[in-house]
């Protein structure tokens, strides 16, 4: 006979058993809580993670830069008897010497200009080439912008980037002649276009809301470190040809470091794949020596206080939460932050690349320059990431803008003779120390002020602007003298003056869909 008691069983009248245990309460948690109460914001797991992807800015550096080699014009020297046939070694340019009578000191190999005779009257075919490959970066951005924000993903679409670029850049190698040459540039600015967004994205997403600013910003250190590896690799291959392919490499060899980097967590959870998202939460738990409870889920930002299925609570797949730049353009917060974002990247990249432009025109050691340049950036990238939690984005974005824009003005003023010559180098030279402090915090920023959704895509648009800039300095350093200083220092007093109207993001979340956003703003 069994005898039934208040709150207890019995069998036989003296064996008791325990009621049984209550299933533990669900905690539902977003990314940032998730990291930073289970996972640990910055692990073992988030470093592996944030190196291997980082690797990938250097590729871009290595492809956007590797023209200032190739396209470069070199040395020459006159034939035996070339002075009396009208040759002068003291001739300012070639364009002054009758034909035959001179020669390309390394030959016509060495450089796309001596093998096409890109000089002269078709030296502005130098410049195009150069515009063109960041008119493909600019529509290469907006594509894989919002590839991975869709149905590839960051990881996927970096993939599909560094065979692209390898791809193309063997095959610029091969180019018979200057046009295929362009499209085959074109072609790898397409590709090239999208990595930075897609690395920035994937490398910073996992990492917790209190240690993203400063990993975020040293993400610029690949990029300058790119640019010095670049030139020793020119310094070995001296040949345009060899040096295309010499520098495809790499981006090879990237794609078999993606085997060893994990999707983003982000990405998975708002394509609804949450056991996916969970699973590598779990694993950088577990990397960082830390305990994710089996009883915690993990949720957008807006189903945090929503009550949920049996199904969804157990990690079945939602339905995929998709954004678009439609979706950006009507949401009124974040129409009016892209339209802001995309202006300052414009003003930016026009000062930037302006001012640094003119290093294969400096007649010293070109593959030296170019080392030294990549590393004085650095020093900036340092301040920024040193004031970046004691002033903020905001603040930081204008004061380094003005700062830039001041001594481009300044320089602008300046004769361009004598003394003042120096003087309005050293202006230039704080122009860019400025800007490259912009960029270094641009990236970080524009990563806050967007959500998962629509990350990728709008910062894809920011990235086709900051192409379109890139596109337009050559033109402003052909106006040279003070009109280019003054156009520079214009640019960075307007990029300065937008960003007082750009929300600060310290401290903020990273919200995960738009309707967070708008809710968040007007709190």
């Amino acid at each position: 006979m069994v005898d039934i008691l208040p709150n207890s069983f019995s069998v036989h009248g003296d064996q008791e058993l325990e009621p049984p245990a209550e299933s533990p309460e669900i905690e539902k948690l977003g990314v940032d809580d998730m990291l930073q109460k289970y996972c640990g914001e910055f692990g073992s797991w988030q470093l592996r993670h944030f190196l291997l992807t980082c690797l990938a800015w250097a590729l871009e550096s290595i492809h956007t830069t590797v023209m200032i080699f190739a396209d470069r014009q070199p040395g020459w020297r006159c034939l035996d008897g070339g002075s009396g046939r009208g040759c002068s070694p003291d001739a300012h340019s070639v364009c002054d010497l009758r034909p035959g009578s001179w020669e390309w000191i390394h030959g016509k190999g060495s450089s796309t200009v001596a093998e096409w005779g890109l000089v002269c009257g078709e030296r502005y075919k130098v410049g195009l080439v150069q515009s063109l490959f960041f008119v493909g970066c600019m529509i290469g951005a907006g594509v894989f912008g919002h590839l991975s924000d869709s149905k590839l993903g960051r990881k996927g679409s970096l993939a599909v980037i560094c065979l692209l670029n390898a791809v193309f850049g063997n095959l610029t190698a091969l180019s018979p002649h200057y046009w295929t040459y362009v499209l085959f540039r074109i072609l790898t600015g397409f590709s090239t276009g999208g990595v930075g967004v897609c690395a920035f994205v994937l490398a910073t997403e996992p990492i917790g809301p209190n240690k993203r600013t400063v990993a975020g910003m040293s993400t610029f250190y690949f990029y300058s470190a790119g640019i010095a590896i670049l030139s020793g690799i020119a310094y070995i291959f001296p040949s345009w040809r060899a040096l295309y392919i010499a520098s495809s490499v790499p981006s090879i060899l990237f794609i078999l470091i993606l085997a060893f980097i994990n999707e983003s967590p982000r990405w998975y959870l708002v394509r609804g794949k949450t056991k996916q998202a969970m699973k590598i939460m779990q694993q950088i738990a577990k990397s960082n020596r830390k305990h994710l409870p089996g009883s915690v889920l993990l949720v957008l930002d807006e189903e945090v206080d929503v009550n949920m299925t049996p199904n969804e609570a157990e990690g079945e797949p939602r339905k995929p939460i998709t954004g678009s730049v439609i979706d950006i353009l009507r949401s009124p917060v974040a129409r009016f932050r892209l339209f802001q974002t995309m202006t300052i990247y414009f003003t930016v990249t026009v000062v930037y690349y302006g001012l640094t432009l003119n290093v294969v025109n400096l007649k010293t050691n070109l593959y030296l320059n170019v080392f030294l340049n990549a590393i004085s950036e650095m020093p900036a990238f340092i301040l920024t990431i040193v004031l970046l939690d004691k002033f903020g984005r905001k603040r930081l974005a204008i004061g380094t803008q003005f700062f830039s824009g001041l001594f481009c003005i300044i320089g602008s003023l300046l004769k361009s003779h004598g003394e003042w010559k120096v003087v309005r180098m050293v202006c230039g030279i704080l122009g860019v120390f400025g800007m490259a402090g912009t960029y270094n915090l641009l990236l970080i920023y524009s990563l806050e002020l967007f959500p998962t959704v629509v990350r990728n895509a709008a910062l894809g648009c920011a990235a086709q602007a900051l192409h379109m800039g890139a596109i337009v300095a050559p033109f402003v350093v052909v106006l040279g003298g003070r009109v280019a200083f003054a156009v520079f220092g214009a640019c960075g007093i307007l990029g300065g003056a937008l960003a007082v109207y750009l929300p600060e993001t310290l401290n903020r979340p990273l919200f995960d869909t738009l309707a967070a956003m708008e809710r968040g703003e007007s709190v």
